[in-house]
């Protein structure tokens, strides 16, 4: 497996699966008094109950950045706990000038050991290049986010985006594209192969089924990411695996 691409494709055939646990423990969906101690457990537990389930995690860089040099040790633990049967994936969207992207590739390929990693575009070539000198490690570019006000710089960028991501491409480049607004996704399906890395299902409320439909050509290719929906759900394990069904049922029908 010389390359991310590769890597993926291997993972997702390996455990059947292309759901992401994205691992965003919000204090606020748990107990009013919750420790940090409380919060480290509870995401070690998650992990523990989807494990046999999903094909990537996803930790939010966000929900242990407020915790200072603790969150950064937790996510350190945390990554260790997960181990190499799954991709991980920094969701922290960087986006910075090529000399100061340099360091954030080593800090989260290198020091970290994260398989992949969200990025923002907005400074163009220079900001995505530096992650590109490690061939085995990924790339999920934002193209369409699922947030609400995403249009208003994206509906006319999203080309753009992809000409840049399908010039650098050495099968390590893929596409954040939100499943809130599949017309968009099925526009952007048309233009490029590249993997998808898809939020918004769950709790921002995509159509799965719709999704899947768009990129059922791209089975290898496409991870399918779930997070509040399951790791705050009453039951981690069965929604995982709920998930997990639909998932594999309406790529095979």
């Amino acid at each position: 497996m010389n390359s991310y691409k590769e890597k993926l494709s291997h993972f997702i055939k390996k455990n059947n699966s292309n759901l992401c646990i994205g691992i965003d423990i919000d204090k606020q969906f748990l107990p009013k008094n919750s420790s940090l101690k409380n919060l480290i457990e509870y995401s070690f537990s998650v992990v523990d109950k989807t494990r046999e389930f999903c094909v990537a995690y996803k930790p939010n860089l966000a929900f242990f950045e407020e915790w200072g040099s603790e969150g950064f040790i937790w996510l350190e633990n945390l990554l260790k706990h997960i181990g190499d049967q799954h991709i991980i994936i920094c969701d922290a969207k960087r986006g910075d000038i090529g000399n100061t992207a340099k360091h954030y590739a080593n800090a989260y390929f290198e020091t970290f050991g994260f398989d992949a990693i969200t990025l923002n575009p907005y400074l163009g070539s220079d900001s995505l290049l530096p992650f590109l000198q490690f061939p085995n490690k990924g790339i999920y570019v934002l193209c369409q986010t699922s947030n609400k006000s995403a249009p208003q710089l994206q509906q006319n960028t999203s080309s753009k985006v992809i000409e840049i991501c399908e010039e650098l491409d050495n099968n390590n480049i893929g596409l954040v594209v939100g499943a809130t607004n599949s017309e968009g996704m099925k526009s952007i399906r048309t233009k490029t192969k590249l993997p998808f890395l898809i939020p918004g299902i769950g709790a921002q409320g995509g159509n799965l089924q719709e999704i899947i439909s768009i990129n059922k050509e791209f089975k290898f290719e496409t991870i399918i990411n779930v997070s509040r929906a399951i790791i705050f759900s009453e039951s981690i394990s069965s929604t995982a695996q709920q998930y997990n069904n639909m998932i594999n049922e309406f790529y095979d029908n």
